[in-house]
């Protein structure tokens, strides 16, 4: 009789050492599938969701390859890209996080500390390898992505929404209706995700007490900072949290007069939360997107649009203002890594001296403005 395989390194935890199983390559893939989700929930302390996602991913590529970990090639995932992208035509932020969870599979695989070459190698007489590279996968991506719900919004277009915000309220207090207070919130919401250039997410989860002052910018007073607590996440991470400086003199003035005038008459004792719904719970993304497509329907604007333009109109309009593209990065939190070195060398001086900057240009067109 032959000898029986050994179990190598971190493979041993998973398959019992001269045991050959009768479905051997079903047992070593499951086994390697095993230890890669424990290595993202141990190891690197990645959350469940998101280990859950790139396993699911792996998973797909299997069933779409046909074929076992230490048979598949580079031609097998680019049958794989070519089916996503032309049949299944998948978002491209939706094909770049199952390329980066097959990425990080063959790299765990292939890692010379978990033993899966060498158990390879001795049981199937061929070892895993890493199938995507740099030719192979679009890493770098940005929020576009060629997407037209994310597009920015006009200057024109931006204004009709405010307008029409402004109208609601009117409409319900003339009419006696209720739900004037949650329609100046909605107004306000939609101010203060374009002139702080945030996420939907992000913007509902705001308290009251983000904002703070900002010594550099006085004139704004304790509304000179936004101080971003749930920002969007590295991959498994937790939220990242940002300052965004304040540049919108108006934006300022809604803020101030709803957190005085409204803001008190909807808030529940002990409760922070910046945006409430009249049940006195935090508002949700969903009620903001509900919102925004109720207004953007009625002014006849592109079904695709979603309150993320509001954010890309934010990153636009400053460009087209001449204020110092590495300074709008910095406000959004953009965390690509074509960038990333770009604000690694932005010291707080030379930020302080882009705001000011940003505020000298922008104020004559403000108070130029009605």
């Amino acid at each position: 009789m032959g000898s029986r395989p050994v179990a190598h390194g971190v493979a041993g935890l998973y398959l019992a050492s001269g045991v050959s199983f009768l479905r051997a390559e079903e047992s070593v893939f499951e086994a390697m599938v095993t230890g890669w989700r424990a290595q993202q929930l141990g190891g690197r302390g990645l959350g469940e969701d998101y280990v859950t996602g790139t396993v699911r991913a792996v998973r797909q590529f299997h069933a779409h390859a046909g074929s076992w970990p230490w048979l598949w090639s580079a031609g097998l995932f680019d049958e794989w890209m070519l089916d996503l992208v032309s049949v299944r035509q998948l978002a491209p932020s939706t094909i770049r996080g199952y390329q980066l969870a097959v990425r990080q599979f063959c790299d765990y695989l292939t890692s010379e500390h978990y033993g899966w070459v060498a158990e390879c190698e001795q049981r199937f007489g061929t070892h895993p390898v890493q199938v995507c590279h740099d030719w192979n996968t679009n890493r770098h991506l940005q929020d576009y992505d060629g997407r037209p719900g994310r597009r920015p919004l006009t200057r024109d277009e931006l204004q009709a929404l405010f307008d029409r915000a402004d109208e609601e309220i009117q409409r319900r207090l003339k009419n006696g209706r209720k739900g004037a207070l949650p329609a100046y919130r909605d107004a306000v919401l939609l101010r203060v995700a374009y002139a702080w250039g945030l996420r939907a997410n992000e913007a509902v989860h705001l308290d009251v007490t983000d904002f703070y002052r900002n010594a550099h910018a006085p004139e704004f007073g304790d509304y000179g900072m936004l101080h971003v607590r749930y920002g969007k996440a590295s991959r498994g991470g937790p939220p990242k949290r940002r300052s965004v400086a304040t540049l919108r003199d108006w934006a300022v003035e809604a803020v101030e007069d709803y957190v005085k005038n409204v803001w008190p008459l909807m808030r529940p004792d002990g409760q922070r939360a910046l945006w409430l719904s009249e049940r006195g719970t935090r508002l949700r993304t969903r009620e903001l997107s509900d919102r925004f497509a109720e207004y953007r329907d009625d002014l006849g604007l592109d079904p695709v649009l979603s309150p993320h333009a509001l954010r890309h109109s934010y990153v636009t309009h400053l460009i087209e203002e001449g204020v110092d593209p590495v300074f709008v990065q910095r406000q959004v939190g953009h965390q690509h890594q074509s960038t990333t070195s770009i604000y690694t060398g932005i010291s707080g001086d030379f930020a302080n001296k882009m705001m000011r900057d940003a505020l000298e240009r922008l104020r004559p067109r403000e108070e130029g403005s009605s």
